[in-house]
């Protein structure tokens, strides 16, 4: 009993310790590519056969190692003559700010940084705080379960 309690403990500690090798990115700029401004608009299915995805560390090759990220920038640029315009820009990163989220403000734009360290992750979707608590209550549950026996 006590093999099959380490053995599924290194199961679990594995799957949460768990890291591919690179990470992929939505590569693209609405400045050419409309489909960038809400990648959520369209069928996961679809989504690589209109928006390019890349492999960070292939994409932009170091001599050194990179601990790439996928990042998102929203920019609303300022025109003197005409209507400002939203631009929005998703690729990979290669220097962490301190916070998941940031934002500038100059002369000419107003800028949205954010970046995120998972696969396909500068789509821009959230995860729900609900279905968050649900997997921790869970994750406890077993945890207590598991360490009565």
């Amino acid at each position: 009993m006590l093999a099959l309690r380490a053995t599924f403990s290194i199961a679990i500690f594995l799957s949460i310790i768990y890291k591919t090798e690179c990470i992929q990115c939505y590569y693209c700029t609405s400045a050419n590519n409309t489909a960038c401004l809400d990648v959520n608009m369209y069928e996961p299915e679809l989504r690589p056969r209109i928006i390019p995805i890349i492999e960070c560390d292939r994409a932009i090759p170091s001599s050194v190692a990179v601990n790439f990220f996928c990042r998102k920038i929203i920019q609303t640029v300022f025109h003197p003559h005409r209507d400002s315009e939203v631009r929005v820009t998703r690729g990979c990163g290669w220097v962490p700010h301190e916070r998941e989220c940031y934002k500038d403000d100059n002369s000419d734009h107003l800028g949205t940084y954010c970046q995120c360290f998972d696969d396909l992750c500068n789509s821009g979707d959230t995860v729900d705080p609900t279905v968050a608590t649900v997997l921790f209550l869970v994750f406890a549950a077993v945890t207590y379960l598991w360490s009565g026996i």
